[in-house]
């Protein structure tokens, strides 16, 4: 595994860091966002998601767990909440193992998942004083050689 540590400054650095980020994201690349509550997590995921699909108005999954969205160039992005999933059993309907294989998906919450992909990108968001989060990136599979163009 390959890692390393940035310091975004505020919301605006964050939003930056997702549209970095999203220009590097292939089909088959997995996501996994941690942090606690108001880290920054569905921020980021909303960057990574108007950088690609366009889209603005990017409602959180914490209640419907997954939203399906296309990139713009055919790919599929899953942007999916596992906060409220409590049992296993529910992932396998979710379809979210399936969609590690070819589309793009963005996990919050990933502690949830029994099996990580093998090509992931795990991003740690950690609150720091004012508006600034620290990021801890951790790539697994291909991204052991791609963390250091994000």
């Amino acid at each position: 595994m390959s890692a390393r540590t940035l310091d975004l400054a505020d919301t605006a650095a964050a939003e930056a860091f997702g549209a970095r980020l999203a220009a590097r994201l292939k089909p088959g690349d997995a996501v996994l966002l941690s942090g606690d509550l108001g880290a920054g997590k569905t921020t980021l995921a909303r960057a990574v998601i108007a950088a690609l699909t366009g889209e603005r108005d990017v409602p959180s999954p914490t209640y419907t767990l997954v939203q399906t969205y296309e990139t713009g160039s055919g790919v599929e992005l899953l942007h999916a909440d596992l906060y409220r999933v409590e049992d296993e059993g529910e992932l396998e309907e979710l379809g979210l193992h399936e969609a590690f294989a070819d589309a793009i998906v963005l996990v919050e919450w990933p502690d949830r998942l029994a099996e990580r992909p093998e090509n992931r990108l795990e991003i740690d968001l950690e609150t720091l004083p004012g508006d600034g989060r620290r990021v801890r990136l951790t790539g697994s599979g291909s991204w052991e050689r791609r963390l250091s163009d994000v």
